[in-house]
């Protein structure tokens, strides 16, 4: 990854501690943290700003509690099970179908009610939560994939990132999951980013492992014909997120789910550097472009997009 950032760097590749301080620490105030760092403060807040975002169908927070689990999702032909302060896809539990008494993984792999509460004995632990902190377990329906996306992805949802610098979309990429990243869509465990055009929604490049990949190695389809439906929708979506949290540096995950269309998955306050190789351009002409302007933040929405439009032209490129 150091080799590529530094033949990146002609493009204004960011480093971690570029954005760390200059980013992060400057237009992030801490006391918001929370609000991003708790997925449940997080969805509760979508919610209350009209926000869509995938049912919440339980939370439990008590060990007391988890003795229940199977009468919770009782009658659920799937849902989700999540840390609320976990990170990095850990703790994540998707269980794509309920059949005779047994929970099955997308995998086909299938576990007993016994096993379901393990795992959300270890989530109020803490074994998942940031700094090993205790945690609340959330209980969510599951997102279906959308039609268009399906083979772009191999046993898992993929999601969208999207970079958003006061209150403007700055660059995107869509996570792909694969047989190695274990249906997670996780770079960092071998899922495949594939960088998005800010304009139109397009695939411009794709990496796995931090090296360039044409074709998807499971589902052999071709990445660069990816074209995002909604786009339109999912810029609009990912600057009201960055309003509803005041952070100005933020990461904005989105999902289209095939019957409700695009919604929010989660938030980043710190949100990792690899958009820069999937796109195979750096944050930090853009990142400027925005600094140069007067309070973009207040702009409507609209006019934010179309600002947004232009960042990918010139220096950057």
């Amino acid at each position: 990854m150091i080799g590529q950032f530094f033949r990146l760097a002609s493009h204004g590749v960011m480093g971690m501690n570029r954005r760390n301080i200059a980013y992060i620490g400057r237009y992030n105030e801490r006391s918001l943290f929370p609000l991003v760092d708790d997925k449940l403060k997080t969805k509760r807040l979508a919610m209350d700003r009209g926000v869509a975002v995938p049912a919440l169908v339980a939370v439990v927070d008590s060990q007391h509690a988890v003795r229940n689990i199977a009468a919770l999702v009782s009658g659920r032909r799937s849902f989700c099970i999540k840390p609320a302060k976990g990170s990095g896809g850990k703790g994540i539990l998707v269980v794509s179908r309920v059949e005779g008494g047994r929970f099955y993984r997308s995998s086909g792999q299938h576990f007993h009610a016994a096993e379901l509460q393990r795992h959300v004995s270890n989530i109020l632990a803490g074994l998942f939560s940031l700094g090993g902190a205790t945690d609340v377990a959330m209980i969510e329906d599951c997102i279906e994939v959308e039609a268009s996306l399906a083979n772009f992805s191999y046993e898992g949802v993929p999601d969208i990132r999207v970079i958003v610098f006061r209150g403007i979309p700055v660059m995107a990429m869509m996570r792909l999951s694969c047989s190695d990243s274990k249906g997670k869509a996780n770079l960092h465990q071998g899922a495949i980013g594939v960088g998005i055009d800010i304009t139109s929604g397009r695939a411009v490049n794709a990496v796995k492992n931090d090296l360039p990949i044409q074709r998807h190695p499971d589902t052999g389809q071709d990445l660069f014909a990816l074209v995002l439906p909604h786009w339109q929708q999912l810029m609009h979506l990912a600057c009201s997120c960055a309003d509803m949290t005041g952070l100005g540096y933020l990461g904005v995950d989105l999902v289209i789910d095939r019957n409700l269309g695009p919604m929010l998955l989660e938030l980043n306050a710190r949100p990792g550097l690899s958009i820069q190789l999937a796109n195979n351009a750096g944050l930090l002409p853009r990142l400027r472009k925005i600094e140069a302007v007067s309070h973009p933040e207040r702009w409507p929405i609209d006019k934010r997009i179309q600002f947004a439009e232009s960042l990918g032209c010139g220096d950057d490129q």
